[in-house]
């Protein structure tokens, strides 16, 4: 995934039942205030959200998301990221992904997404 790995998204873990991965804060990465950019952890969760529905897809199907939620709980002004994802839903039509992404060293949760993803057939 290109654009995930020009901003320096790394997996750490890619099964089924749990996918993830990690970010480091860097300043080219900010928003005004020296905070992480909500899009790019929203990028991360995204990131390791669809790596776990894909690995849950059936033989020959893709996936691409249809809805996506995500609550910020507090900002990331150092340190890394990282993203745990795990499926709540895996359906004939729609695979739904819950990815927590939490600051590594206090281990504190700052934000959570959900996605809705579809299974496409070829």
């Amino acid at each position: 995934m290109p654009f995930a790995g020009g901003l320096g998204v790394d997996l750490t873990e890619a099964t089924a039942e749990h996918t993830s991965g990690t970010l480091s804060w860097s300043c080219d990465l900010c928003t005004s205030g020296a905070p992480l950019h909500g899009g790019v952890l929203m990028t991360l969760a995204d990131t390791v959200g669809a790596v776990c529905a894909y690995l849950n897809l059936p033989q020959g199907a893709d996936t691409s998301t249809v809805e996506s939620k995500t609550n910020f709980f507090r900002p990331v002004r150092a340190g890394t990221v990282e993203a745990v994802a795990h499926p709540l839903h895996i359906g004939r039509s729609f695979i739904v992904v819950q990815t927590d992404v939490f600051e590594v060293r206090e281990r504190v949760l700052v934000g959570r997404t959900t996605q809705t993803r579809t299974v496409r057939t070829r």
